[in-house]
């Protein structure tokens, strides 16, 4: 939380050990501006409570300070949780929860538009051979098939995490239906004789 708080509203020299300077947080540096926070479901309890107070109050305080500061910012929020289940289970406040709930949007999960994948995967394949100085050899029609019947359990992040990794690992190749079946994990579940396994969810 210490950390969190630091990034966010600054420190003052001297605050925690290793704090040779006074630091600008995010909120000070975004003043008259947005800020954008991610998964905002894994703040601290303690600083969501700092958070509700700028949100509500325009104000924070470094850590270390006495002094509040004011600030005008548009607080941007996203998380991939579900908030009104986290309230319910005690993780995030609810206060805070209402008061970001301004203006909501709903970014459907990848599995939910599958058929855009071939346009993600270009994309994520040409900022990564442009960024590496790569060749990119594109993906069969195959391959993106395979991708498309996959479940996504990790969204879109884990289809640029595997379109990256395979053109580092088949370099300067076009990529192939079993080298994404591979990938993926759909030979080695397709030659094993004990998958699939039936679940007992009672147990």
């Amino acid at each position: 939380a210490g950390i969190i708080e630091s990034e966010l509203f600054g420190h003052k020299k001297g605050s925690f050990t290793g704090a040779d300077s006074g630091r600008k947080g995010y909120f000070e540096s975004a003043h008259k501006g947005t800020i954008f926070l991610d998964e905002i479901a894994e703040t601290p309890l303690e600083t969501q409570a700092k958070l509700l107070r700028v949100i509500e109050q325009g104000e924070f305080m470094k850590v270390g300070d006495e002094k509040l500061q004011k600030v005008d910012v548009r607080v941007v929020a996203a998380t991939n949780k579900n908030l009104i289940e986290e309230v319910e289970n005690g993780n995030f406040r609810k206060d805070l929860y209402f008061r970001l709930k301004t203006i909501t949007l709903k970014v459907p999960s990848l599995k939910e538009h599958v058929s855009d994948i071939h346009l993600y995967v270009e994309r994520f394949g040409l900022q990564f051979c442009a960024k590496n100085d790569i060749a990119f050899k594109g993906f069969t029609k195959e391959a993106i098939s395979i991708l498309k019947s996959y479940h996504w359990p990790g969204n879109i992040r884990e289809l640029k995490n595997l379109v990256e990794s395979m053109i580092v690992i088949h370099r300067g190749e076009r990529i192939q239906e079993e080298m994404v079946r591979q990938a993926l994990g759909y030979e080695h579940s397709e030659n094993n004789p004990k998958l699939p396994v039936i679940v007992d969810e009672d147990t």
